[in-house]
C-alpha cells in the first residue's frame, strides 16, 4: 500500500470534520490499513472516536428505504407514517398482483359470457377486495410489522384510519380500472361502489369486539348470503344493485361510520392488548 491518508486530514476525520469525498476514502483505507489506525489513534480523542464508529455503524446498519416508502417521505408523509404505509401487507407487489390477476380474470369472464343487464360476477366479487386487503391490514395474526405498529408514536384509531385509507386508494382505483374494461354495461358497473364501502366501514366497525380477522371475515359471509338469497328470489338485476339496495348501501355505510368515529378509542385497548 502506497498511500495513506494524511495526518491532518486524519486529525479532522477524529474530529468529525472531513468532508466527502475525503471522508469516504478515509473510511475505506482505515478499514485496512494499520498504520493509519494507529496514527489517528495518536490524533484523535478516544471518546469522540468511539462516537464516530458508533454513528458510521448506525448509518450502515439502518434499513434502506424502498421506492414508495420514499416517494412518500418526498410528498412530506412523515418518516414514521411513511414505515408503516410501506410496510402494510395490502400494499406490497405480491397482494395487489394477486388483487389484478382476479379483477382481470373476472372482467374477462363477464365480458365473454352472454351480457344481460348487470355484470353480477363482477359486481359480487369487487367489494369483497377492499374488505379483505384491509382485512390483512392490521392486527397481530396477518400482519408481520404488527410489533413495529404497536410501539410506534401513533394512536391505534389513526394508525387503522391511515392504512385504510391506503388500502381503499388502491383497491377502489384497481376496481375503477376494471369497471373501465366492461363500457357494455355502463354506469350498472359502479354498482359495486357503495356495497364496497359499506362492507369495509361495516368490517372496521366491528374490529374491536370481534378482532380484525373474524369481523370482516363475518362481514363478507354475510355478503356471499346475501347475494345467494336475492340470487335465489330474484330473475333481473341482484337486489344489492338495485336503486334500493344502493340506498341500503350508503345508510350501511354512513351508520358504520358513526359507529366507528364513536369505537375509536377502542382501538387503542384492542391495539395494546394484543401486542
Amino acid at each position: 500500500m502506497t498511500w495513506h491518508v494524511p495526518e491532518e486530514d486524519l486529525r479532522s476525520y477524529a474530529r468529525g470534520e472531513l468532508a466527502a469525498p475525503a471522508l469516504w476514502s478515509a473510511d475505506t483505507h482505515l478499514t485496512a490499513c494499520d498504520r493509519c489506525r494507529s496514527v489517528l489513534a495518536e490524533v484523535s480523542d478516544p471518546v469522540a472516536l468511539d462516537a464516530g464508529w458508533e454513528r458510521l455503524d448506525a448509518e450502515l446498519d439502518a434499513p434502506r428505504p424502498g421506492w414508495f416508502e420514499a416517494l412518500l417521505v418526498r410528498v412530506g408523509v412523515a418518516d414514521h407514517t411513511a414505515r408503516l404505509l410501506a410496510a402494510t401487507p395490502a400494499m406490497r407487489g405480491s397482494w395487489l398482483g394477486a388483487v389484478v390477476g382476479v379483477l382481470v380474470l373476472t372482467v374477462v369472464v363477464t365480458n365473454v359470457s352472454p351480457v344481460t343487464r348487470s355484470p353480477t360476477m363482477f359486481l359480487a366479487l369487487a367489494p369483497l377486495l377492499p374488505l379483505a386487503g384491509v382485512a390483512v391490514s392490521y392486527g397481530p395474526a396477518l400482519d408481520p410489522t404488527y410489533e413495529m405498529a404497536v410501539v410506534s408514536p401513533v394512536h391505534g384509531f389513526r394508525l387503522l384510519m391511515i392504512r385504510t385509507v391506503a388500502v381503499l386508494a388502491a383497491g377502489l382505483g384497481l376496481n375503477g380500472l376494471a369497471t373501465l374494461a366492461l363500457p357494455a354495461y355502463g354506469l350498472q358497473a359502479l354498482a359495486w361502489l357503495l356495497p364496497a364501502l359499506a362492507l369495509t366501514t361495516t368490517g372496521l366497525a366491528l374490529v374491536p369486539r370481534l378482532g380484525p380477522v373474524l369481523a370482516p371475515s363475518l362481514v363478507g359471509g354475510a355478503w356471499i348470503a346475501l347475494l345467494l338469497v336475492a340470487h335465489a328470489s330474484a330473475d333481473g338485476p341482484l337486489a344489492p344493485f338495485t336503486t334500493a339496495g344502493q340506498g341500503a348501501a350508503a345508510a350501511v355505510a354512513a351508520l358504520a361510520a358513526g359507529l366507528l368515529f364513536l369505537l375509536r378509542d377502542r382501538f387503542d385497548l384492542f391495539h395494546g392488548s394484543a401486542a
